[in-house]
C-alpha cells in the first residue's frame, strides 16, 4: 500500500524525469537517508523514476548496524540477529559519535548506553575509535563508511548498474566537524557526495514537490515535527512561488525556524523501557545474578522492549515473554501502557520544547502555522501526539506524508535535480545555516601614545543564513603578514548540555603569507585591502577559496584603442561574469574578482550609516541572493548582495581608525549606486582611470574543532576498507561455490532413483555415479569449509563431467516430442504451400520451376531423414548414445523455414505482369467513337491527361510495378504487349461484356483495388 501511495503521485503530479543521455557510463543517482536506527535507500535511473531500495530480506528499510567478526563482516538484519548472541561486534546508533572527541558528553553517554563496546581515543585525532582486538581498530567514519558502501551494493543490485553519485541526509543540528565527517567516510569508499541535505529539507522537499499545483504566490507555512530514534527536530518551511531568469516562476521552500533536542527520541524510551523489564526478571528472583551484568541478556532484553514498545502504540498493555533470558530462564511479565508513559514521563515534557524554538526563530505565531505535519517513527508514540496537539493547538496533526520514507524520496529528487543525467522540474530550496560564524582577529593600536592590542569581530553568516552562498571580507589596515581566526558566533541559544556536546568553538586559524611582498610590489598604488572568499557551499560546509591582495592604481594617460578582438572578449566577459559594467570589464583582470570588490567597497560605504544594515536586511535583494547557486550562473552578483553584514562593521572601523582618508570615501561615495555610477560615466566618459589589481596570498588553514583526517590516514582508511570488501566478495564466492556442490549432490542422488534416468544408464553406470557423489559429500562435510574456492570448482567439474552422457541423454529424450512435432508441423505446411504453388497459371506464376524443385527436394530429403533416423532410434538400445538429435533437428527445421520464406517473401514482393487484351476489336470500337464525339471532348465524363500538356501521347510515363494500376479503360495496349499507355477518352465495354459503352476518363474512376 506505502509502495503504491509513494509512486503514484510523485509520477503523476512531480516528476517529468526525462533521461538525458549525456555519456555511456552510469548514470543512475541513489540518496541514503541515514538515521541513527534506520537508513532508507532509494534510486533514480532511467526507466525508473524514483524508487525505494529494497534490501536482501525484501524490507523498505534496513538497520544501520554492523557486526565486524574477525573473519567476516554483517549488515542490517543480520547485524542485528548477532548482537543478541555477541552484541560486543556490532556497533550500532553511530550518528552520536560522528566529528566527535573521546571526552565529549555524547560519546559518555554512549559509552553508558552501550557498555559492551570497548571504545579508545584515537591517538593523532582524539576521536573515538572501537577497538575490537590488539590489532583491530576501526574508526566511526570507518564503520559509516561500511554502512554506506553496503548501502550502494544494495542499490546496485536493485538498478542492475553500478552507482558512484548519491546525497545523504544528516541532522540540521549537524556543525562543521560532524558534516565533514559524513564527507570523510563517503570518500573512504569511493563515493561521491553530490550533497549532504538536512533531512528536515529533505522532507520539505517530498512534501512541496507532492503538492506543487497548490504552492502559488500566498505564502504558506507548515510546521515538520520529525521524532526518530534518537533526537527530535522541529522546523517551520514557508512554500512560495517566485519568479527566476532561466526557469520562469517556479515553487520555493525556505527554512524559516528549527528548534531541535539531541537525545529526545525513541532509544531512550527503549532503554528505559528495558531497564523496566530487567527490574521486573530481577526482582522474581529466578537466580541470583543481575542480569544487568550480562550483555547478551540485555541485548535480548533491548529487543524485546522495542517490539512492546511498537505493540503498546496500539494497544493499552502487553505480554513481554523471552525465552532462555539467562540461565535458560524464560522471562514473562505484563506490561501497561500507563506504566510506559510514567516511567517516560519526564521526556514526554521535553516534546513541545523544540516547537517553541522553531517559533522563536523565525520569529512567527502558532496562528501563522497552516498545517503540523508528522514524520519519524516515534511520533507514533499516542502520548507524543497527545502532548504535541496540545502544544500547537490545532484541531489535529498531519499525517499525509509517509514518516518513514519522506526524506529519502525528498533527498533522491535533488539527487536528479544535481545529476547532468536527468532532467526534473525545478523546485528552489533556500536551507538555512543553524549556527553563526564569524572572523575574529587583533590588531595593535596607538592612543595617546599608548600602544594595545584591540580585538575584532566581523560575523560572517549571521543565524539561519540561506545557503549556499558566498561571502567575502576585506582587511583594509594590514601591510605585513598576519593571521585571523574562524569561529562560531553567539551559540546562546544552545542550551547548556546542547553547548557542551558542540564542542569546539573555533573552526580554524587562517595564517596569510606574502601580504607583505605584494605591498613592497605596488608601492606605487593605493591598497584596496586584503580580501578572503569564503563559500558555504550545498552540504552547508565553509571553505575559504582564496585571499587576495588587491590595488588601485591611477592610469593618467588616455588609454589604447581596443582592439576588436579585446572588445569582444570583454563583452562575453562581461556576460559571463555578472554582467558588471564596460569600464569594470576593462581595467580588471578577472571579472568575478572586480565584481566582488565592488560588493566590498560598496557596503563598505553603505556600513558607515547605522541604520542602513537592517533595512538592507529586510529587503528583496537580499532574499533572492541568498538563493541557490544553480549551475555556477551569476555567483558574483549573489557576492555583491550578500555581503552587507561582512561589511558594514568591518567599514565602521575603518571610519573611526582612518579619519584622514576623506580623499578614498568620496571616490567610494561616487559608485555607491551601480546604476548612479554608469550614468557618472556617461556624463564624464574622460578623465583618469583606474587600474584595480589583484595578488594571490599564500593561505595557511589550520581547522581547530576537530583534525581533519590526512592524506595519509585516509589511504591507509581507504585501504583497510577495500580489503575487507575483497574478502567479503572472495567468502561470498566461496559460499555461493560449496552451495552449488553440495545442491548438485544431493540432486544427482536422487536423481538416480528417477524412472527417466534409469531408463537411460545401466545399473553399473548408477553405482558408479553413486559412490563418487558420496565420496565428494564426505569430503565436503570433513575438509570443505577449509578448501579454497577452486577446490571447490574442481571438484564441481568432475562430478558435472561424469554426470555429463547421463543428463544429455535424458535431456535429448525431453526434447525429442516438442521437436518431432515442431518438425511434422513445418513438413506439413511446406508441403501445402507447395502443392499450392504449383497449382498457379502459367501466365501468373512468380516462382521459377527451380525454386519449387529445390523445395520439393528439401521437403524429401527432410521427410527421409526423419524416418529413417527415428527408426534407427527405436532399434536403438535406451542406454546407448542416441542417434537422434535434438540439434539435428533443429538444423533440419531451420534449412525448411529458410527455403520457405525465401519463397514467401518473393510472393510478397513479386511485381504483377500486365494484364493483356483483345485489342483489334477495341481499336475499331475507339475510333469510331472518337471521330462521333468530336465536339463532346470537353463533356462532363472526358477529362484530358493532366501530365501531358503538350497534347502528346506519347511522352506519357509507364505505369511502373508497385503502383497502382490502371484499369482497362484508361490503357491502351497493342497487339503486342510491349507497351502500356496513357489514352484518350475511349469507349469501354461493360464489365457484363454488353455492347453499351460510356465515356470514360482517368479522373472518373478510381483504379479498382485488384488487377
Amino acid at each position: 500500500m506505502d509502495r503504491k501511495m509513494g509512486l503514484s503521485p510523485w509520477v503523476l503530479l512531480c516528476f517529468t524525469l526525462a533521461h538525458l543521455v549525456l555519456h555511456t557510463d552510469s548514470v543512475a543517482v541513489m540518496s541514503v537517508d541515514l538515521g541513527s536506527e534506520w537508513m532508507k535507500i532509494a534510486i533514480v535511473k532511467p526507466g525508473v523514476p524514483m524508487e525505494i531500495v529494497l534490501n536482501k530480506e525484501s524490507r523498505r528499510k534496513t538497520p544501520v548496524a554492523v557486526a565486524l567478526k574477525e573473519n567476516e563482516r554483517l549488515f542490517g538484519d543480520s547485524a542485528v540477529a548477532m548482537s543478541a548472541k555477541n552484541p560486543k561486534v556490532v556497533a550500532r546508533y553511530l550518528q552520536d559519535l560522528l566529528g566527535k572527541r573521546y571526552e565529549n558528553p555524547q560519546a559518555e553517554l554512549y559509552r553508558k548506553r552501550f557498555p559492551e563496546h570497548q571504545l579508545v581515543a584515537d591517538e593523532q585525532r582524539g576521536t573515538l575509535v572501537f577497538k575490537l582486538s590488539d590489532e583491530l581498530y576501526y574508526s566511526a567514519e570507518e564503520i559509516l563508511g561500511m554502512v554506506l558502501n553496503y548501502s550502494r551494493s544494495l542499490a546496485q543490485d536493485f538498478a542492475e548498474q553500478s552507482i558512484k553519485d548519491l546525497v545523504i541526509t544528516v541532522p540540521a543540528y549537524f556543525n562543521q566537524a560532524e558534516r565533514r565527517a559524513v564527507i570523510h567516510a563517503a570518500q573512504m569508499v569511493g563515493l561521491k557526495v553530490l550533497q549532504l541535505i538536512n533531512d528536515n529539507t529533505a522532507v520539505a522537499l517530498n512534501y512541496g514537490v507532492f503538492r506543487r499545483k497548490d504552492i502559488n504566490a500566498t505564502a504558506q507555512n507548515v510546521m515538520f515535527y520529525d521524532m526518530g530514534s534518537s533526537s527530535t527536530t522541529a522546523t517551520i518551511v514557508t512554500y512560495v512561488t517566485t519568479k527566476t531568469k532561466d526557469s520562469g516562476t517556479q515553487p520555493q521552500l525556505q527554512i524559516r525556524g528549527i528548534g531541535f533536542d539531541r537525545n529526545l527520541g525513541g532509544l531512550e524510551m527503549e532503554l528505559r523501557l528495558q531497564d523496566h523489564l530487567a527490574k521486573l526478571f530481577n526482582a522474581q528472583k529466578k537466580t541470583p545474578k543481575d542480569v544487568r551484568q550480562h550483555p547478551r541478556a540485555m541485548a535480548k532484553l533491548w529487543k524485546e522492549a522495542n517490539r512492546v514498545k511498537t505493540v503498546l502504540s496500539a494497544n493499552i498493555d502487553h505480554m513481554a515473554q523471552i525465552e532462555g533470558l539467562l540461565d535458560d530462564i524464560d522471562f514473562k511479565a505484563r506490561v501497561t501502557r500507563q506504566e510506559f508513559e510514567e516511567m517516560c514521563s519526564d521526556l514526554f515534557e521535553r516534546v513541545a520544547e523544540p516547537v517553541h524554538q522553531a517559533l522563536k526563530v523565525s520569529e512567527l505565531k502558532m496562528d501563522e502555522i497552516d498545517h503540523v505535519i508528522l514524520v519519524g517513527g516515534a511520533t507514533r508514540v499516542p502520548k507524543v501526539q497527545e502532548v504535541l496537539l496540545k502544544a500547537v493547538g490545532k484541531k489535529e496533526l498531519g499525517k499525509n506524508i509517509n514518516a518513514d520514507e519522506a526524506a529519502s524520496m525528498g533527498a533522491v529528487y535533488q539527487a536528479a535535480a544535481l545529476s547532468k543525467a536527468f532532467k526534473v522540474k525545478p523546485f528552489l530550496i533556500r536551507d538555512a545555516a543553524m549556527y553563526p560564524i564569524q572572523v575574529e582577529f587583533t590588531r595593535s593600536v596607538e592612543e595617546d601614545g599608548v600602544k594595545s592590542i584591540k580585538h575584532n569581530k566581523r560575523v560572517l553568516f549571521q543565524r539561519m543564513s540561506p545557503y549556499p552562498q558566498r561571502k567575502v571580507i576585506t582587511f583594509n589596515r594590514y601591510t605585513d603578514d598576519f593571521e585571523f581566526f574562524v569561529n562560531y558566533g553567539d551559540l546562546n541559544f544552545l542550551s547548556e548540555s546542547d553547548l557542551s556536546i558542540f564542542g569546539s568553538l573555533n573552526l580554524s586559524t587562517v595564517r596569510l603569507s606574502g601580504v607583505g611582498s605584494s605591498f613592497e610590489k605596488h608601492l606605487d598604488s593605493e591598497s584596496k585591502g586584503i580580501k578572503a572568499h569564503f563559500n558555504m557551499d550545498e552540504s552547508g560546509i565553509l571553505a575559504l577559496d582564496r585571499v587576495e591582495a588587491v590595488f588601485e592604481k591611477v592610469q593618467d594617460e588616455e588609454p589604447e584603442e581596443e582592439s576588436t578582438l579585446t572588445k569582444l572578449g570583454n563583452t562575453i566577459s562581461s556576460l559571463f561574469g555578472g554582467g558588471s559594467s564596460e569600464t569594470n570589464g576593462k581595467e580588471n583582470l578577472t571579472e568575478s574578482v572586480q565584481d566582488e570588490d565592488d560588493a566590498a567597497s560598496k557596503t563598505e560605504q553603505d556600513g558607515q550609516e547605522e541604520p542602513a544594515a537592517p533595512k538592507e536586511k529586510e529587503t528583496p535583494k537580499e532574499e533572492e541572493s541568498s538563493k541557490s547557486e544553480e549551475q555556477g550562473k551569476a555567483e558574483p552578483n549573489r557576492e555583491k548582495a550578500e555581503q552587507p553584514e561582512a561589511g558594514e562593521d568591518q567599514a565602521r572601523t575603518e571610519k573611526l581608525e582612518t579619519p584622514d582618508k576623506k580623499a578614498d570615501e568620496v571616490v567610494k561615495e561616487e559608485v555607491k549606486d551601480p546604476e548612479s555610477n554608469k550614468t557618472e560615466e556617461v556624463k564624464k566618459p574622460k578623465g583618469p582611470k583606474r587600474l584595480k589589481i589583484s595578488e594571490n596570498v599564500t593561505v595557511g588553514l589550520e581547522i581547530q574543532d576537530l583534525p581533519d583526517i590526512s592524506q595519509e590516514e585516509m589511504s591507509l582508511s581507504q585501504k583497510k576498507l577495500q580489503d575487507l570488501t575483497d574478502r567479503d566478495l572472495q567468502k561470498q564466492e566461496h559460499e555461493k561455490m560449496a552451495n552449488s556442490l553440495e545442491a548438485f549432490i544431493f540432486e544427482t542422488k536422487d536423481k538416480m532413483y528417477q524412472d527417466e534416468y534409469q531408463a537411460v544408464s545401466t545399473e553399473e553406470e548408477r553405482d558408479q555415479i553413486s559412490t563418487k557423489l558420496s565420496e565428494v559429500s564426505n569430503w565436503l562435510d570433513e575438509d570443505g569449509f577449509a578448501a579454497t574456492t577452486q577446490e571447490l570448482k574442481t571438484k564441481l567439474s568432475e562430478l558435472r563431467k561424469m554426470c555429463k552422457e547421463l543428463f544429455f541423454k535424458v535431456e535429448e529424450r525431453r526434447k525429442w516430442p516438442d521437436r518431432l512435432a515442431a518438425l511434422d508441423s513445418m513438413l506439413n505446411h511446406s508441403t501445402i504451400f507447395l502443392k499450392g504453388a504449383r497449382l498457379i497459371p502459367e501466365a501468373e506464376q512468380i516462382f521459377t520451376e527451380v525454386e519449387l524443385n529445390t523445395l520439393e527436394k528439401v521437403i524429401t530429403e527432410t521427410t527421409t531423414w526423419k524416418n529413417e533416423t527415428v527408426k534407427a532410434q527405436n532399434n536403438l538400445p535406451s542406454t546407448q548414445k542416441p542417434v537422434l538429435l535434438s540439434k539435428d533437428i533443429e538444423a533440419k527445421l531451420a534449412l525448411l523455414d529458410r527455403e520457405v520464406k525465401y519463397l514467401l517473401n518473393k510472393a510478397k514482393f513479386a511485381k504483377p505482369k500486365p494484364r493483356k487484351e483483345k485489342n483489334t476489336t477495341q481499336e475499331v470500337k475507339n475510333t469510331t467513337m472518337e471521330d462521333k464525339n468530336t465536339t463532346a471532348a470537353d463533356g462532363e465524363n472526358v477529362i484530358l491527361p493532366e501530365e501531358n500538356t503538350g497534347g502528346d501521347v506519347e511522352n506519357t510515363e509507364e505505369v511502373k510495378p508497385g503502383e497502382s494500376p490502371p484499369t482497362a479503360n484508361e490503357v491502351e495496349s497493342n497487339p503486342e504487349g510491349d507497351e502500356v499507355k496513357l489514352a484518350d477518352p475511349v469507349v469501354i465495354e461493360s464489365s457484363k461484356d454488353t455492347a453499351e459503352g460510356k465515356l470514360e476518363s482517368k479522373s472518373d474512376k478510381h483504379p479498382p483495388d485488384e488487377l
